[in-house]
């Protein structure tokens, strides 16, 4: 069928659109790329836009110098995945419990959870419940603290209403399984989809926390990623400050190496967003069918 002249312009003025907004999402990353690897003193003076400007690896080389980043990074790694396989063990089961119609309670065990996404006891009791369980300063704590998502437990739920026919319980149920068998022989293995997102979702959220270890942790030897990142940037931003507060009590050599580091500290910045995004930005295509498939759930029934 021959496309009027309306469809074609509708058409045209879409992918422009799209492409648009492609730009403004991949511009970001493609600029911290490039910045990064590029000479600290053109990133500083705002030379560097679609180029690599005095490719140096210098950047890196401070960052990877820093025994901070290797541990944070390490502590990371432990808490993405201990975290994430927690989050998984209460929020898949939760959601296929109360995914049961004939659950006694189910109405009112929904709104016990729908409760806790909108109150919560603040941040000074929840301070106060971590002290008194003794989970301040434990590796632990990043671990069992937001173990379970309410939205994504309830996301989870849908999947099983909608996509796990109740004929292949009620037949599982006559071969003599009960409700574990039923979970662990029906719906878990039907659940790959849902547990690529959640995964996703819970691992995106553990990856880029700093907001607890900030709150609960004050030993450095325990701080994630992310936060041994923004002291970095602090320590940086603190030197450039020192730099322009003294820079007329320092001779021209002082000022050169002072100045140089400062570009330094710019750049490092660039480097230390790369390579903590990196692991993600790795690991999102191996889920990405199943993502697109989960974000549907519930759109369609029949």
């Amino acid at each position: 069928m021959k496309k009027s002249r309306a469809d074609r312009v509708f058409d045209a003025v879409n992918v422009a659109l799209m492409i648009a907004v492609l730009f403004l999402m991949l511009y970001p990353i493609y600029f911290t790329v490039i910045a990064s690897f590029s000479e600290p003193s053109y990133v500083a003076t705002g030379k560097v836009t679609f180029w690599v400007r005095g490719f140096t690896l210098d950047a890196y080389r401070n960052v990877f110098e820093n025994d901070k980043v290797w541990t944070g990074y390490g502590n990371t790694l432990f808490y993405t995945v201990a975290g994430t396989m927690l989050n998984l063990a209460l929020t898949i089961p939760a959601a296929y419990v109360l995914s049961k119609k004939h659950l006694r309670g189910r109405t009112l065990f929904s709104w016990y959870f729908a409760f806790t996404m909108y109150f919560s006891g603040g941040l000074i009791p929840s301070f106060l419940v971590v002290r008194d369980l003794g989970l301040l300063n434990s590796r632990m704590t990043l671990v069992v603290l937001n173990g379970l998502s309410v939205y994504n437990m309830i996301v989870t739920r849908v999947y099983y209403q909608t996509s796990i026919p109740g004929e292949l319980y009620e037949a599982a149920e006559i071969d003599g399984c009960g409700e574990f068998g039923q979970f662990f022989r029906v719906a878990l293995p039907l659940s790959a989809p849902i547990v690529a997102v959640m995964a996703l979702f819970y691992a995106v959220a553990r990856w880029n926390d700093y907001f607890t270890g900030l709150v609960y942790i004050s030993d450095s030897k325990m701080y994630p990623l992310q936060l041994v990142l923004r002291n970095i940037l602090i320590e940086n931003r603190t030197a450039i400050n020192q730099l322009q507060a003294t820079g007329a009590h320092i001779n021209d050599q002082e000022m050169l190496y002072l100045s140089r580091q400062a570009y330094l500290a710019e750049a490092m910045k660039y480097a230390l967003i790369f390579i903590a995004s990196l692991p993600l930005l790795v690991a999102y295509p191996f889920v990405q069918k199943h993502f697109v498939k989960g974000v549907m759930i519930g759109a369609v029934k029949g």
